[in-house]
């Protein structure tokens, strides 16, 4: 441990401290009973440890002899994080803030529903936790209206989406409560999830009384907030006419591997025919979530099984990723192991109408993302690697272009080490995470920017970009979806500016990295050991990444 890593474990904690809902979800231990405040003081406190923390790295001297290289990248890790934090928060970005799948009301949420462990769940951490929620919630009602006050107020359809979503937690969180069954703490809980009802019931009426009428129908961010974005999330900078392009001539080049990968299954058959009939075909369909659940967990294990010891080195509790299925709507996600490993490694996966039967074609590429070698093969290798700091160990979360740029560099991976045999899987990886991905990037730079579709596009040319035309796209590049599910897409790339073009950039550097790797060494180059050293160098923004693994 050198000063600098004393530096970057001590902003741990007292993160930690002011930032509860963020440690839930790095998996950080001593915070389980208490909540993030949103109210005012909260987000000025996290600005203010950032501010100092800066002044403390300022001072903070490297070390010398063989850890110098470790504390280079540490400090620059940590700089780039602070004052990204810092620029967002002097824009006033984190004013009125709201959004559909990590602001403030669902990290609130997810911070709760992190202590669900089934026999192994905290009690007294989930009622102190619920406890905690009406006060919590009225932080984050003083913080929105003086927001308002000034003018800052988050768009129409952010409001609506959290005033629904406060409408739908109670009956989550008396469902939660009910895993308890009877003993000592049911009064409590009991109690606990009614306060914390009523204050969600009144939170939803502030925000459809008070706060809607003065939310703005338009969505679009613009140019300056979503390179901020693009600072936040990919920790880079971008040339955004020029990728809005890129994602146009990504798209039609995954479109065209789509079609000769459905030429394999149904030759002569266009592509809606070849996915209606996979989508029928009684072999990639399963009955029941508990059956699904049993199914992803086998692929999981047979897919740490082939690629431990051949392609990568997979230590021993990462052998096992916990596959669940979650009580409500919250998508497909990865969460890495606690620092601690008292909570594994777990891939959650919503299931709609399991008794319609579940659809599994598309399953592989997407477990590959978000287990072996995706999501959990990366995160939980730098959890466990007790080489670097914590804050490099544990903030993947905060960086989605190293984070999902890895998860479609997987799934683009096990293609090219044979994994997907059956042509029906091949499909599946180009239609339920390639395609969906570069049609994100125009999207969301188009919708935010409200750029021109070009000519020659095939779709509305020349008119420029909303929401409208957004759902359209996406219906019309990314299979037979529920209207509500291409809806809820929307209202995501809308409140979360830059974070969906993380994914296909991020995928960028990483085989941009790679292939300058290879020509560096030549004869030399070794796939596993480039995997290694990518790995061990832990979650870090894409320009950084990009000259660390090209570094002679």
């Amino acid at each position: 441990m050198t000063a600098l890593d004393d530096l970057a474990d001590r902003y741990m904690d007292e993160l930690a401290v002011l930032d509860p809902c963020q440690a839930a979800i790095m998996g950080i231990a001593g915070q389980d009973s208490r909540l993030t405040d949103y109210g005012p003081d909260g987000p000025a406190a996290r600005a203010d440890l950032a501010r100092a923390t800066l002044a403390r790295l300022d001072s903070t001297p490297a070390a010398p002899g063989p850890a110098a290289g470790s504390d280079r990248i540490s400090a620059a890790v940590l700089r780039e994080r602070l004052e990204t934090d810092l620029a967002l928060f002097d824009a006033g970005a984190h004013e009125g803030y709201l959004e559909t799948i990590d602001g403030p009301l669902q990290r609130l949420r997810v911070a709760i529903d992190l202590l669900d462990r089934g026999p192994g769940t905290d009690w007294d951490a989930v009622r102190d936790r619920v406890r905690a929620l009406p006060g919590a919630l009225e932080g984050l009602r003083v913080s929105l209206e003086r927001a308002r006050q000034r003018g800052r107020v988050a768009a129409l359809r952010q409001v609506v989406r959290n005033e629904r979503e406060c409408r739908d937690t109670p009956a989550y969180l008396e469902g939660l409560a009910a895993g308890y069954g009877d003993g000592p703490l049911r009064g409590e809980l009991d109690a606990a999830v009614a306060a914390a009802s009523a204050a969600l019931g009144a939170f939803a009426e502030f925000l459809s009384r008070d706060l809607a009428p003065h939310a703005p129908e338009r969505d679009a961010l613009g140019a300056d907030r979503y390179r901020l974005g693009v600072r936040d999330f990919l920790g880079t900078a971008l040339d955004l006419e020029e990728t809005y392009a890129w994602g146009w001539e990504e798209l039609a080049r995954i479109e065209a591997e789509m079609d000769a990968a459905g030429e394999r299954i149904l030759p002569g058959e266009p592509l809606p025919a070849v996915r209606a009939a996979l989508d029928a075909d009684p072999a990639y369909r399963i009955s029941g979530a508990e059956a699904f659940r049993d199914w992803i967990q086998a692929l999981a294990d047979k897919a740490i099984e082939d690629l431990d010891g051949v392609h990568f080195d997979i230590p021993e509790p990462l052998r096992r990723i916990d596959c669940r299925i979650p009580a409500v709507e919250s998508g497909i996600y990865y969460l890495a192991p606690a620092e601690d490993l008292s909570r594994p490694g777990t891939v959650w996966w919503t299931v709609q109408d399991p008794g319609e039967g579940i659809v599994t074609w598309t399953v592989p590429g997407t477990m590959f993302h978000e287990g072996v070698p995706g999501h959990h093969l990366q995160l939980g290798v730098c959890v466990l690697n007790t080489g670097l700091n914590r804050f490099r160990r544990l903030a993947g979360e905060l960086y989605p272009g190293y984070c999902e740029g890895w998860g479609l560099y997987a799934e683009r991976l096990m293609d090219e080490l044979g994994y997907y045999r059956d042509p029906a899987h091949k499909l599946g990886m180009l239609a339920g995470g390639q395609q969906f991905r570069a049609a994100r990037i125009i999207l969301d730079i188009g919708m935010h920017l409200e750029l021109e579709i070009p000519a020659g596009a095939g779709f509305h040319d020349g008119e420029r970009w909303t929401a409208g035309l957004g759902r359209e796209f996406l219906k019309a590049h990314s299979g037979p979806q529920p209207d509500a599910a291409i809806a809820f897409e929307i209202d995501r790339y809308l409140g979360r500016p830059a974070q969906a073009i993380a994914y296909k950039v991020g995928e960028r550097v990483w085989l941009e990295a790679r292939e300058a790797a290879r020509s560096r060494d030549g004869a030399a180059f070794d796939l596993r050991e480039f995997h290694r050293r990518a790995l061990d160098l832990g979650p870090m923004g894409l320009d950084l990444m990009r000259a660390e693994l090209t570094r002679p």
